[in-house]
C-alpha cells in the first residue's frame, strides 16, 4: 500500500501575522492573598466591645497569613472605627507580605493593577496586541481598562480576546 505524503504545511497564520498576545494572568500576584473579615470579631456582627475585640485578636493564630497578602475589610454594616482596622494590621506587620483595606478580590485587584503600572510597555511599540480575554475570572475590569490606557500610548491596535476570534477596541487614528 502506497502512502501519500501532502506537500502541504501548516501554518500558524496567528503566529505569522505579528499579532502580540497579552494575557493579563501573569500580573496577578503569586502570592497568597487572605482577607480578614472584622465583623467575625464584633458582637452579633454589628457591635465592637473593644476589650474583647483586642483580647480575639490577641488569641489569633498570626502565622497563617505569613507570607500572604491580606485584605481586612468588615462585611457587614458596622459602623467600625478606624482603629479597629488598624489594630488588626499591627498583628500582621512582621507576618504579612502586605496588608490593605479590601477584600480578596480588591487586594487582588490593587495588586495587579500595581504590576501593570510597573511593566515596561515599550516592548508593544507600533505593535497589533490581543488583551486575552475569556481565561481568567481573576482578571478584573479594573486590570483590562489600566492595560488598555498603557497600550494606547504605545500600540497600533488593540483587540479583546483570542487571535482567531478578538473584538477590535481601539486603533490609532493615521496620520
Amino acid at each position: 500500500m502506497e502512502t501519500i505524503q501532502s506537500a502541504e504545511t501548516i501554518q500558524n497564520k496567528v503566529a505569522e501575522s505579528g499579532i502580540r498576545v497579552l494575557d493579563l494572568e501573569q500580573f496577578i500576584p503569586r502570592d497568597p492573598v487572605s482577607g480578614i473579615d472584622v465583623a467575625s470579631f464584633l458582637d452579633g456582627g454589628f457591635l465592637l466591645r473593644e476589650k474583647a475585640y483586642r483580647s480575639q485578636l490577641k488569641a489569633l493564630d498570626w502565622s497563617e497569613y505569613e507570607g500572604h497578602h491580606v485584605g481586612i475589610f468588615c462585611s457587614t454594616d458596622a459602623i467600625v472605627p478606624p482603629w479597629a482596622f488598624m489594630l488588626v494590621a499591627s498583628f500582621l506587620k512582621d507576618v504579612a507580605l502586605t496588608v490593605s483595606f479590601g477584600t480578596e478580590i480588591q487586594v487582588m485587584e490593587a495588586l495587579t493593577v500595581a504590576a501593570l503600572d510597573r511593566t515596561d510597555w515599550q516592548p508593544f511599540t507600533d505593535q497589533i496586541v490581543v488583551l486575552k480575554g475569556c481565561g481568567s475570572s481573576h482578571i478584573t475590569p479594573a486590570a483590562y481598562t489600566r492595560a488598555t490606557a498603557a497600550l494606547q500610548r504605545v500600540a497600533r491596535k488593540l483587540m479583546y480576546g483570542e487571535p482567531c476570534s478578538s473584538v477590535p477596541i481601539w486603533r490609532r487614528p493615521t496620520a
